[in-house]
């Protein structure tokens, strides 16, 4: 069986809805093949063709879909509690500076970086995952080695 893929009810509920979404766009698709064959040649109908390939993809990205849902394991962080970083958890932080930061370990399909998400499998989100208040913590990332100190851990 496939690994299970934690997630917040949130962004179950935003890959639902991206899902129907596609789903009911699979009719439309069909009709606009339809009537592009009727145009006569399909070696040069650029209607066709493009109907056909946005066919592809909608199908690749439904099934996308549907397996992250089928495997989707969801996580209510008010129902965790703890002293270590776990998913779901709301961490707050001190960069070496002292700029506090905060940040919401979440399922790939959530992160958001700029409204404080971050991927439990992103460099800072593995980093994270298992530590403790007061822990120092060591970031690997393309710009070069951050550390943190960890403040605070909410399940919110």
């Amino acid at each position: 069986m496939a690994d299970k893929m934690p997630m917040l009810q949130e962004g179950y509920d935003k890959l639902a809805a991206e899902l129907k979404a596609l789903k009911e766009e699979r009719p439309l698709i069909v009709d606009a093949i339809e009537e592009a064959r009727a145009h006569g040649d399909l070696s040069e109908n650029a209607e066709y063709h493009a109907a056909k390939e946005r066919q592809g993809q909608v199908e690749a990205t439904i099934g996308d879909l549907e397996d992250k849902l089928s495997r989707a394991q969801i996580i209510d962080p008010t129902t965790l509690s703890g002293d270590k970083i776990v998913f779901g958890a709301t961490v707050s932080l001190l960069d070496e500076d002292d700029k506090p930061l905060k940040y919401q370990i979440v399922g790939q399909a959530e992160a958001d970086a700029r409204h404080g998400r971050i991927s439990y499998n992103s460099p800072i989100g593995r980093a994270l995952i298992g530590r403790q208040v007061e822990d120092e913590v060591e970031v690997s990332v393309p710009a070069g080695d951050k550390y943190y100190l960890v403040e605070k851990i909410e399940f919110i």
